[in-house]
């Protein structure tokens, strides 16, 4: 079997992200994944004081949702894990009915095309992996068009998981 010659004109290299040379850490906050509350002090309970209802989850600090905000923990394997009250109100479900369901049962790319770092998919891939950027794209619930969210997802608590906070 002969070798090709590379094809002229085409290179083989490809442009790689890269990191940048001295990441500053950013401040990790605590919220409740039901209320999106930040508790005021140290919390004696992994449980949210104020609605009883959510788990205590860590972000960073510009990931973190408002209080009240919409938004959905998401697993390695792209099962919802959490919905906050808000989110359960914008994607008309219940999270007893969302939860252990596959991410695109409830949310999928607002464009079709999106390729690159800002895919849901490769997001939440890389926010459930630990990986610390904050990716932004638009999405929209399932099976409703024309709605466009902005989405900002990062990664939380600790096993890693994904936050996806809709704007």
């Amino acid at each position: 079997m002969t070798k090709r010659p590379p094809r002229a004109g085409r290179g083989v290299l490809a442009l790689v992200p890269t990191e940048p040379l001295h990441r500053v850490p950013d401040e990790r906050v605590l919220f409740c994944g039901h209320c999106g509350r930040r508790p005021e002090e140290e919390p004696d309970s992994r449980v949210c004081n104020r609605c009883g209802l959510g788990i205590l989850l860590e972000t960073a600090g510009e990931a973190a949702p408002d209080e009240g905000g919409a938004f959905l923990v998401i697993d390695s394997t792209m099962a919802v894990c959490a919905v906050s009250a808000a989110a359960e109100e914008l994607l008309a479900t219940h999270e007893t009915d969302a939860v252990n369901r596959h991410l695109t049962e409830l949310l999928v790319p607002a464009d079709a095309e999106a390729q690159g770092p800002t895919n849901l998919a490769v997001a939440v891939t890389w926010a459930a992996r630990g990986d610390g950027d904050i990716r932004r794209t638009f999405v929209r619930p399932t099976n409703t068009f024309g709605v466009r969210l902005k989405a900002r997802i990062a990664s939380c608590s600790s096993p890693d998981a994904a936050l996806i906070v809709l704007d």
